[in-house]
């Protein structure tokens, strides 16, 4: 029995999982960034992930981040007069971040997490357990 495939496509998740996190906080940190490097409104990006199929390497199993993208959807445009970054007529531009569909990212992030975590720590019971056969 090879424990060391299935942790090490655990493995794979916690970290991918790891970078959607950072990513939906990154996103969220940046709700009302106005301006950023590129002199729009903060853009928010999203991870996908691909399913690594290492053929007869079962260690090469598991899954990876594929790309982190900028959603190109546009922000809401709001009245603000006395923004820094109003244009003539008093409109702002803000970034394309809605904070309930972050915290939704960041809950389902989170919980994929603590399954992938679950799983690691159980074929490490079950692993022990095996080694103490016949004692």
């Amino acid at each position: 029995m090879n424990f060391l495939s299935g942790i090490h496509a655990t493995s794979s998740a916690l970290a991918a999982e790891q970078v959607r996190m950072d990513i939906v906080a990154q996103n969220i940190a940046n709700a009302y960034t106005t301006k950023d490097a590129d002199g729009g409104p903060y853009q928010r990006r999203t991870v996908s992930f691909e399913t690594i199929m290492g053929g007869m390497q079962k260690a090469e199993r598991g899954v990876r981040v594929s790309g982190i993208k900028n959603d190109k959807t546009p922000g809401e445009m709001i009245y603000n007069p006395g923004h820094p970054h109003a244009d003539a007529n008093g409109m702002v531009k803000m970034p394309n971040v809605q904070l309930a569909t972050e915290m939704v990212d960041l809950m389902s992030a989170s919980r994929a997490y603590e399954a992938n975590l679950t799983v690691a720590r159980n074929s490490r019971t079950l692993a022990t357990k095996a080694l103490g056969i016949g004692k």
